[in-house]
C-alpha cells in the first residue's frame, strides 16, 4: 500500500513538471525574432508570431525582413534643397515599386519622390513643409508582400459609415418631440392674464436697440488678412526678376504688325495640319521661326555676357517660352528651333506646355535658353515691357490683337494689329540693331512666305 502511494505522488510531480516545461517551451517558440539593418548598425526586434504554426514544427522560427531607407534624391547640381510639399502615403500604407511617395518642391521644379522597393511604410522623419536636402533620409519602408485584408477595411468603413448617418439621422426624432412636453405646463399663463398687458413693452426697447445701427460705417464689410508664405518658385522668379532689373541695362524698343497674312494662312491651313498631323497650327511657331531668322542677320540678340569681360555669341538659338502655371511663371526651352519648321516648333511648345501643366517639367526642360518669347496676348495685354531673363540678352513680348484703323496704300482700313516689345540689355545690343531686328521680325510675320525664302 505504501509503494501504492509512493509511485502515484512521483507519477503527479512528473505530470506537473511535463506540463510546465511544455508551457515554457510553447511560449519561447511562440517568439520570433526580426532583424532589420541600417548602414552600420542593426538592432533586435522580437515579434509575436502565429502559435499554431509554432505548435506544429514544435522549434524556434526566425523571420527576416529588411527595412530600406528612402533618401531625399538628386534633383540637380544647383539645388541641394527643397521644401516637402505633399506626403502622398500614409505610415502603415503598403506601396508598390516606384510609386510616388511624397512631393518636394524646388525653386525650379517638383520633384517626385519614388518607393525604391515595394513593401510597408513604417514612418516618415519629415512632415510637411519641411526643409530637406539631397541624401537625407526621409521615410522608411518594411519590405515585404501586401497584406491580404488591404482592401477589407475599405469596404467594412462603408456600411459603418452609412450606419451612424441612419443613426444621425434617427436622433432629431425625440428632439422634435421635446418641444410637445411642455404643453401641459402652458396652461397657467391663461389664470393669470394681468402679465400679458406687461408684455409688449419689451419689443419697443428692442426695436429702439435694432435701429441704432442703421447708419452704413466700414465696421459693417469684412476687413480680414490673409497670410500666405510664398512657395520657393514664386520666391526663385522674385530673385531672378530683381537680379535681371539690378544687372541688366534694360530698354525696351516698340513695333506693330499687321496680322493679317498670318491670321489668313492660319485660318486657310489649320484644319488641315491638325488633320493630317494632329498639330494645332497657332501664333507662337510664326514668330518663333522669325526670331531665329531675325537673331541670323542681328547675333548679338542671341548672344551673352559670361564673367563681366567676355560675350558668348551662338549659331543655334534654344528659345524659352512662357508659360503660366498656378505655382508661377514657368520658361521650358525649344532646343535649335532655327532647325525646326513652323510645325516643328508649335509641337514643341505644345509638348513643353503640357508638361507645365501637369507638373511634369524637368530641370533639363527649362535650362539653357537664348532668348525668350512672351506671349501675353492671350490673356488680353494690350501693351507691356517684358524683363530680361538673365542671362540672356532679349526678350521679345506679345500682345493682343486688337481691330485698329490703319492707312493702307492711302485708304484708311481695319486691319488686325499686334503691339510687339522688345527689351534688350544695352550693354550687348544698340539701339540699331535691336530696333532692326524687331523691323525684320515684323516682316517676316507680315508676309510669312519670305520665311520659306530665307530657310
Amino acid at each position: 500500500m505504501l509503494s501504492r502511494t509512493v509511485r502515484s505522488s512521483v507519477r503527479n510531480q512528473l505530470k506537473r513538471a511535463c506540463s510546465s516545461s511544455s508551457a515554457l517551451l510553447l511560449k519561447s517558440t511562440a517568439i520570433s525574432a526580426t532583424r532589420s539593418f541600417s548602414n552600420n548598425s542593426s538592432f533586435y526586434k522580437p515579434t509575436v508570431k502565429n502559435t499554431k504554426t509554432v505548435a506544429s514544427n514544435g522549434f524556434l522560427s526566425f523571420s527576416r525582413s529588411a527595412s530600406t531607407a528612402v533618401k531625399v534624391p538628386d534633383m540637380a547640381e544647383s539645388i541641394t534643397e527643397g521644401t516637402l510639399s505633399a506626403i502622398n502615403k500614409n505610415v502603415g500604407e503598403y506601396v508598390a515599386v516606384d510609386e510616388t511617395i511624397a512631393t518636394i518642391e524646388t525653386d525650379k521644379i517638383d520633384v517626385e519622390v519614388n518607393a525604391p522597393v515595394a513593401g510597408t511604410i513604417t514612418e516618415f522623419l519629415f512632415e510637411v513643409d519641411a526643409t530637406v536636402e539631397v541624401g537625407q533620409h526621409l521615410a522608411t519602408i518594411e519590405e515585404g508582400e501586401a497584406p491580404a485584408g488591404d482592401a477589407a477595411p475599405a469596404s467594412e468603413s462603408a456600411p459603418k459609415s452609412e450606419e451612424s448617418k441612419e443613426s444621425k439621422e434617427s436622433k432629431p426624432e425625440p428632439s422634435a418631440a421635446a418641444p410637445a412636453a411642455p404643453a401641459s405646463p402652458a396652461s397657467p399663463p391663461k389664470e393669470s392674464p394681468a402679465p400679458a398687458k406687461s408684455a409688449p413693452a419689451p419689443p419697443k426697447a428692442e426695436a429702439k436697440k435694432d435701429s441704432a445701427p442703421a447708419a452704413a460705417t466700414f465696421t459693417n464689410f469684412s476687413r480680414n488678412e490673409e497670410r500666405v508664405k510664398m512657395n520657393r518658385m514664386r520666391l526663385r522668379i522674385a530673385e531672378r526678376l530683381k537680379e535681371s532689373q539690378n544687372t541688366a541695362a534694360s530698354l525696351t524698343t516698340f513695333n506693330e504688325v499687321d496680322m493679317s497674312n498670318l491670321m489668313e494662312m492660319r485660318k486657310l491651313y489649320k484644319d488641315e495640319f491638325l488633320e493630317k498631323t494632329g498639330i494645332k497650327l497657332g501664333f507662337m511657331g510664326a514668330f518663333a521661326k522669325a526670331s531665329t531668322l531675325a537673331a541670323k542677320e542681328i547675333p548679338a540678340v542671341n548672344a551673352a555676357i559670361e564673367n563681366n569681360d567676355t560675350l558668348v555669341f551662338r549659331d543655334y538659338t534654344d528659345i524659352s517660352i512662357a508659360v503660366a502655371t498656378p505655382k508661377g511663371l514657368v520658361t521650358p526651352v525649344v532646343r535649335n528651333a532655327e532647325s525646326l519648321s513652323i510645325l516643328g516648333i508649335e509641337q514643341e511648345i505644345s509638348n513643353l506646355g503640357k508638361k507645365a501643366r501637369d507638373g511634369k517639367l524637368t530641370l533639363e526642360d527649362m535650362t539653357g535658353g537664348t532668348f525668350t518669347i512672351s506671349n501675353g496676348g492671350v490673356f488680353g495685354s494690350l501693351y507691356g515691357t517684358p524683363i530680361i531673363n538673365m542671362p540672356q540678352t532679349a526678350v521679345l513680348g506679345l500682345h493682343g490683337v486688337k481691330q485698329r484703323p490703319v492707312t493702307v496704300n492711302g485708304q484708311v482700313v481695319s486691319r488686325p494689329m499686334m503691339y510687339l516689345a522688345l527689351t534688350y540689355d544695352h550693354r550687348v545690343l544698340d539701339g540699331r540693331e535691336a530696333v532692326t531686328f524687331l523691323k525684320t521680325v515684323k516682316e517676316l510675320i507680315e508676309d510669312p512666305r519670305k520665311m520659306l525664302l530665307l530657310q
